[in-house]
């Protein structure tokens, strides 16, 4: 494969820079060709060279260093949250931020429709409500946004989307204005969707080409609604481009790879893809979580992050909040808790008996105490379902 000329602006950690557009030994670098590893070496680069010649063959994502290419502790930061409240009594508290953040959305479908200006400091607050509930208690905020009534309405998956970055945000232990951060961003990272056609964003057969390359623009249609809005971040906007950008460059709009996309991009990249498999149609792939989760598992490295795949699955869990499950007895469930030591034991609301039946009052089970199914066996789960399975109006959650 011959080599590829570039400017030093579009270089990116991880090419193989095989040739300068000066000699060598008019650089610092010692070596005649060489990884880029990190940016210290990308900047001087950009210092004595305006374009490279670089070797796709040779290319080397492994070899990036920082989040990138790093473990877990290169990505996870410092902060340490301790649950301030219990499932029960952050319930309606996190029932009154969700119901505000969709107020306010609302009103951000309206205006980028008018083309008129988006109110960005109700929107900021409504982030900043999710995130104190979250931090408080993330179970809460996740078990009703998967109980809510799933439909294509961007602001709706909007909603699903930032409480999911926000609990993984604070998974990762980031400082709680990254955890706000990464809320607002997922927000809003999708706005540029109410300038698409309607009828392209309720197509439910696979979109052609052109409709693809339409589809694709809704990213830089995003980009220039929050670059129009006072009072937003001054990276948002820039953040707001990267959730369909993959590790290995793949992505769009700009084929960005590895460190050139922002940890919070990537975190969005991720949790839009999850969000995206377990969504019903015509945008979802309606999967169970576990099967969305294998998905995701398989994307890493080429789509993901390594190390951040990983702690995505773990800060979800075997069964996630709010995914419903069939238990050994027949009967059906909500994973209304998770059990942090012991995955595989969470807390579940029974909601249909063995035939199928509404089982009311709901019958609560705390697997980690091993309930009795029958006089020699506990209850376990045997699967899970997809997350619209059971019906549960989540008004009745007074646990």
């Amino acid at each position: 494969m011959p080599l590829r000329e570039i400017p030093v602006d579009e270089l990116q950690l991880g090419m193989y820079v095989s040739k300068l557009d000066r000699p060598w030994t008019e650089t610092p670098f010692v070596f005649q060709g060489f990884i880029l590893r990190n940016e210290k070496q990308l900047e001087v680069m950009k210092k004595f060279c305006s374009k490279v010649f670089v070797d796709p063959e040779k290319e080397d994502l492994s070899e990036v260093e920082g989040h990138a290419g790093g473990t877990a502790a290169s990505i996870r930061g410092t902060t340490v949250y301790k649950e301030a409240a219990s499932l029960d009594a952050e319930l309606p508290r996190a029932r009154s931020a969700i119901a505000e953040t969709t107020s306010a959305l609302r009103q951000v479908t309206h205006e980028v429709q008018v083309g008129g200006a988006i109110d960005s400091a109700k929107v900021k607050e409504a982030a900043s409500g999710i995130t104190e509930s979250v931090v408080r208690n993330p179970d809460a905020a996740s078990l009703l946004v998967q109980l809510q009534e799933k439909s294509g309405e961007t602001f709706n998956r909007a909603i699903h989307v930032s409480v999911m970055m926000s609990i993984f945000g604070r998974f990762l232990q980031l400082p709680r204005e990254s955890i706000e951060r990464l809320g607002l961003l997922g927000l809003l990272q999708d706005a540029g969707k109410l300038k698409l056609p309607s009828a392209l964003l309720s197509k439910r057969e696979a979109l052609t080409p052109e409709e693809e390359v339409l589809y694709q623009t809704h990213v830089d249609h995003s980009v220039e609604i929050l670059n129009s809005t006072t009072g937003l971040p001054n990276d948002l906007p820039g953040l707001a481009s990267l959730h369909h950008e993959h590790f290995d460059g793949s992505g769009y709009p700009r084929g960005l790879r590895g460190a050139a996309i922002a940890l919070p991009g990537m975190i969005a990249g991720i949790v839009d893809a999850f969000d995206t498999l377990i969504a019903p149609p015509p945008h979802g792939k309606h999967m169970s979580p576990s099967n969305a989760l294998s998905l995701v598992f398989k994307g890493r490295g080429t789509q993901f992050q390594p190390a951040l795949v990983e702690q995505f699955i773990q800060c979800v869990g075997v069964y996630p909040v709010g995914s419903a499950v069939e238990l050994n007895t027949g009967e059906i469930g909500i994973v209304i808790a998770q059990n942090p030591l012991r995955r595989l034991q969470p807390r579940v609301m029974v909601v249909k008996d063995a035939k199928g039946y509404d089982n009311r009052p709901y019958k609560m089970l705390d697997l980690s105490k091993e309930p009795k199914a029958t006089p020699e066996e506990p209850y376990r789960i045997r699967r899970t379902l997809e997350y619209d399975a059971i019906k549960v109006d989540p008004r009745e959650l007074f646990l």
